[in-house]
C-alpha cells in the first residue's frame, strides 16, 4: 500500500513537472523592452534612448565607440587612451578645456559627471547634463559630435597631453600593475589581448608621430563603429531628433578597415603564472575557466543564468561557512561568473590567503568543490538561495518605477558592445518566477562539470615577498590540483535551527509622547524608557528602510588599556551572532530576508546602522533587541577574526601608500597612543572579555539612544514594533557624555618625507589647520573654496 502511494506521489511530481515545463518555452527569443527607442541611422550609428525620471531634471548621454586598443598597430600602443585624452583638448566647437569649463559651469563635476575610458575593445564617453536648463541637452550632443567627427588633435596640445598620460601610467605603476603584466601574457596566450594593454607602451607615448594618432582616429572612429546612448527626464522624440541633426551627415571613410574580433584561443593545458613583489599585501589566488562569451537571447538563457547564480550563491555561503573556523585556511574566499574580454568569459574560484598558506588556501577552495562534485549542493542550500534571489527579484520589481538613468546607460552601452537584449524588469521578473519552481538541485549539481574542468584552466598566483618567501612552483600547484580529485571528502553536514529569533519577549513598553513636525513630515516619539524615535516617510525608494542609531560616549569613555578591545568589540559581536544563533545560523535563518544591522563604536558615541525593506522591518527590530539584550561573544570567531585581520596586516607595511598614509595619521593625531596605525602587536592587545565587558557597557543604557528610520515607513506599524522592541530595552537613568582624550593636531609647522616604493613616483600632501566654527553655511564656503582650487589646480597641470 505504501509502495503503490509512493509511485501515485512520485507520477504525480512528474505529471507536473512536465506540465510546467510545457508551459516554458526555452526556445522563446527574449523581447526588447518597449520602453526603449532602438534606431539605426544609415550611416550604420546605432542609438538607443529611453525616458525616465530618476533622477529628475538629468540626461545620460553617452558615445560609445566599439574601438579599444586591441585595435591598435605595432606603432600606437596606448594611442586609443590618448585619442580619449585628446577628446577633452579641443574639438571644431569647444577650444582646448571648453567643453570641462562648459560643463562645470552648469555645475557638472569633471569626473563623476563628465568622465571617459578606454578598454581592450570599446571607448566610452560618458556627460550628465540637467536637463531644466535651456539649451544644455542641445550642446551636449553637440559634444558628443564633436568627438565623433571633430576633435582638433593640435600638435601643441598634443604634446602636452604626453606628460599627462606618462603620469598617469607612472601612477598606475605599483605592485598590481607589475604583477598583472607577468600574468596577462599567460591568461592570454597567443592572443593579441596579450599585446595590447589600454595604458600603452612609455616609449611611444613619448615619442611618436602626430599622425600616427591622427590615423587611429581618422580609421576607427566612424559611424558604423558608434552607438550613441540618451536616458533620462527628456522625451524621446526630441533626442532622436537631436541625434539625427548631428550624427546623420557624418560619414564613413571610403577604406573602411575591418574591425576584427580576437579571440583568446582554448588551450587543453593548465596554464598557470606565478608572480611575487615586494610591496604586495596580500597574497591572492584565481583559477579561472575560460569559455566562449555566452550572450543571453532565449529564455533558456535566463535560465542558465540564474542556475549559475544560485550555483555561486551555494558555493560562496561555504565559503563564508569556512572563514569562521578558528583558524580558517584563507581569509577569504570566492566564486563567481564574469567577462574578461569581448570574446571570452570565466568562471572563477579566487582565494586570500595568509603567508605560507598557499597550498593550504588552495586546498581548501578545490576540496569544496570536490565536495559538491561528489555529492552535490543540498536540497536546504537550494531552498535558501531561491529564497534570497527570489526576495533580490522582488525587491528590483517594486523599485521598477525608482530605477536611475545611469543603471540603463550602462545596459545599452553593454548590449551595442556584446550583443544581447534588454527585455525591461517586468520581463525578467515574470519569466523568473516561471522558471523559478522547476529549478532542481541536481540541474545546479551539474554545473559543476561545465565550470570546473581540467581544461582552458588558468591559474594565478599574486603573491606577497619578503626575504623568507619560498615561492611555490609550477609543478607543486599542479599536483595540488592533482590530488584533490583523490581526497577523501564527507558531505556538507547542514546546520540549521527552525527555533524563533526571540523565543521570550518581554512585554512591551508605551509610546508617551508624540511630536509631528508638519514642515518636514516627521514624527518624533519618546518611549516609556526614555528612547527618542525619529520617523521620516519618503517615497525615493518602494522597498527600502534605511536606520540609525546612536547614543553619547563611544570609546572615549573607555581607558586607554581598553581601548583596542573597544575598538574590536561590535566586530566581534557581528562574527559571534545574537541570541541562541551563531552567524552562520543567523544568516541561514535570515534566508530570504532584506535585512541588516550593524552596531558600532566610535571615538565619540555608540549605535547601530542598517536597512530592511518595509516587509522586513519587524525583523530589524527583533535584531536590535537581541543585539543590545543578547550578543555573543565567542572565542572561536573571536580567533577567526583575530585570526584574519592579522593575515590582511602580515604585509600591509610592504605598501608604500600605507606607509604614506600612517605616516600622516599619527603625524596629525600629535603621536596619540589611540592613533597609531593597526599591527599584529595592537592586535594582540585585544581581549575578548575584554571586548564583551566594553560592548555591554556602551549597550546596557538605551534611554540615551536616538533612532531614525528614513523611507517607506507605515506608521501605525512602526509604532507598534517601537513599543514592542526598543521601549522594553533597558534603562538605567544613566548620565553621560564623551569624554575628550586630548587628541590635538600639531602646531608649528611640520615636515615629514616618507621614503618607500619601487617606482619612480610621489605624493605630496599638505594639511592646513585652525579654528573652525561648523555651520551649514560655513561647510558650504569651505567646500566651495575647494572645488574651486580642484579647478585651478587642474587647469596648471593640464
Amino acid at each position: 500500500m505504501i509502495r503503490n502511494i509512493a509511485k501515485f506521489l512520485l507520477c504525480l511530481v512528474f505529471t507536473t513537472l512536465f506540465v510546467h515545463a510545457q508551459q516554458i518555452n526555452l526556445n522563446e527569443k527574449i523581447p526588447w523592452d518597449p520602453k526603449v527607442k532602438i534606431g539605426k541611422l544609415e550611416n550604420g550609428l546605432t542609438y538607443y534612448i529611453r525616458e525616465n525620471h530618476k533622477p529628475q531634471n538629468r540626461l545620460y548621454i553617452r558615445l560609445v565607440v566599439n574601438a579599444g586598443s586591441i585595435l591598435e598597430d605595432d606603432d600606437q600602443q596606448g594611442l586609443a587612451h590618448f585619442v580619449e585624452h585628446m577628446a577633452f583638448n579641443g574639438t571644431k566647437h569647444f577650444a582646448k578645456d571648453e567643453i570641462i569649463s562648459f560643463m562645470e559651469s552648469i555645475g557638472m563635476r569633471f569626473g563623476p559627471e563628465i568622465n571617459a575610458y578606454t578598454s581592450f575593445d570599446e571607448t566610452v564617453y560618458m556627460l550628465e547634463l540637467p536637463t531644466d536648463t535651456a539649451g544644455v541637452v542641445e550642446k551636449g550632443i553637440q559634444i558628443l559630435r564633436d568627438w565623433a567627427k571633430n576633435i582638433s588633435f593640435d600638435d601643441t596640445e598634443i604634446d602636452k597631453e604626453r606628460g599627462v598620460i606618462i603620469e598617469e601610467w607612472r601612477q598606475g605603476r605599483g605592485a598590481s600593475a607589475r604583477m598583472q603584466e607577468k600574468h596577462f601574457p599567460v591568461i592570454f596566450e597567443n592572443s593579441k589581448y596579450a599585446e595590447r594593454i589600454p595604458i600603452g607602451k612609455v616609449e611611444i607615448l613619448k615619442s611618436f608621430k602626430h599622425d600616427v594618432l591622427r590615423r587611429f582616429y581618422k580609421d576607427w572612429y566612424r559611424p558604423d563603429l558608434m552607438s550613441v546612448v540618451a536616458v533620462g527626464d527628456v522625451k524621446p522624440e526630441e533626442l532622436e531628433k537631436l541625434i539625427k541633426q548631428n550624427f546623420a551627415d557624418i560619414q564613413n571613410p571610403d577604406y573602411e578597415r575591418p574591425r576584427k574580433v580576437f579571440d583568446v584561443p582554448d588551450d587543453n593545458e593548465t596554464r598557470i603564472s606565478i608572480a611575487s613583489d615586494k610591496e604586495a599585501t596580500y597574497n591572492v589566488i584565481q583559477t579561472m575557466y575560460l569559455k566562449d562569451k555566452e550572450t543571453q537571447l532565449t529564455v533558456g538563457d535566463i535560465r542558465e543564468n540564474i542556475l549559475n547564480r544560485f550555483f555561486n550563491m551555494m558555493l560562496n555561503e561555504r565559503f563564508n561557512e569556512i572563514t569562521k573556523q578558528a583558524n580558517p585556511p584563507f581569509l577569504n574566499a570566492y566564486s563567481n561568473n564574469g567577462n574578461i574580454v569581448r570574446t571570452k568569459d570565466a568562471y572563477s574560484l579566487t582565494a586570500v590567503v595568509r603567508e605560507g598558506d598557499v597550498d593550504k588556501g588552495l586546498k581548501a577552495v578545490l576540496t569544496e568543490a570536490e565536495r559538491i562534485k561528489k555529492y552535490g549542493f543540498t536540497q536546504p542550500e537550494l531552498d535558501r538561495a531561491k529564497l534570497s534571489y527570489a526576495r533580490s527579484v522582488q525587491k528590483q520589481y517594486e523599485e521598477r518605477d525608482k530605477l536611475e538613468s545611469s543603471r540603463f546607460a550602462s545596459t545599452y552601452t553593454s548590449i551595442f558592445l556584446n550583443g544581447g537584449v534588454s527585455a525591461g524588469v517586468e520581463y525578467f521578473y515574470k519569466v523568473f518566477n516561471e522558471l523559478l519552481d522547476g529549478i532542481s538541485v541536481d540541474q545546479v549539481n551539474s554545473l559543476i562539470d561545465t565550470n570546473i574542468r581540467n581544461k582552458d584552466r588558468v591559474i594565478t598566483l599574486s603573491l606577497a615577498q619578503n626575504d623568507s618567501t619560498v615561492l611555490p612552483t609550477k609543478e607543486e600547484i599542479t599536483k595540488i590540483f592533482n590530488d584533490a580529485s583523490k581526497e577523501d571528502v564527507k558531505p556538507y553536514e547542514e546546520n540549521v535551527s527552525n527555533e524563533p529569533l526571540i523565543k521570550n519577549l518581554p512585554a512591551p513598553g508605551k509610546i508617551v509622547h508624540e511630536n509631528y513636525i508638519k514642515e518636514i513630515d516627521v514624527t518624533e516619539l519618546t518611549l516609556s524608557n526614555g528612547v527618542k524615535v525619529v520617523l521620516k516617510p519618503t517615497n525615493f525608494k518602494n522597498d527600502e528602510i534605511l536606520f540609525t542609531a546612536s547614543s553619547p560616549g563611544g570609546n572615549s569613555l573607555v581607558s586607554d588599556s581598553e581601548y583596542y578591545s573597544s575598538v574590536a568589540a561590535t566586530s566581534i559581536a557581528n562574527e559571534s551572532g545574537v541570541g541562541d544563533f551563531s552567524n552562520v545560523e543567523l544568516r541561514k535563518k535570515l534566508a530570504g530576508k532584506i535585512v541588516s544591522v550593524y552596531p558600532w563604536i566610535g571615538e565619540l558615541r555608540e549605535g547601530f546602522e542598517g536597512t530592511s525593506s518595509p516587509t522586513d522591518i519587524e525583523t530589524l527590530f527583533k535584531l536590535v533587541y537581541l543585539f543590545f539584550e543578547s550578543p555573543r561573544f565567542e572565542k572561536q570567531s573571536y580567533d577567526s577574526f583575530i585570526s584574519r585581520v592579522k593575515g590582511y596586516l602580515e604585509n600591509r607595511g610592504a605598501s608604500p601608500d600605507a606607509a604614506f598614509q600612517d605616516t600622516i595619521m599619527v603625524t596629525m593625531a600629535n603621536y596619540n597612543f589611540r592613533s597609531k596605525p593597526w599591527s599584529e602587536d595592537l592586535l594582540n592587545k585585544i581581549d575578548l572579555r575584554q571586548s564583551e565587558e566594553v560592548y555591554h557597557d556602551r549597550f546596557s543604557n538605551a534611554d540615551d539612544f536616538t533612532f531614525y528610520f528614513v523611507g517607506n515607513l507605515d506608521l501605525n506599524k512602526m509604532k507598534k514594533w517601537c513599543e514592542m522592541y526598543l521601549a522594553n530595552l533597558p534603562s538605567t537613568k544613566r548620565v553621560e557624555t564623551w569624554k575628550d582624550r586630548n587628541v590635538r593636531y600639531p602646531k608649528g609647522k611640520i615636515e615629514k618625507v616618507v621614503k618607500r616604493g619601487i617606482e619612480p613616483k610621489s605624493r605630496v600632501m599638505m594639511n592646513f589647520t585652525g579654528y573652525y566654527k561648523w555651520s551649514p553655511e560655513e561647510s558650504f564656503y569651505m567646500n566651495s573654496v575647494a572645488d574651486y582650487l580642484d579647478i585651478k589646480l587642474r587647469e596648471v597641470i593640464r
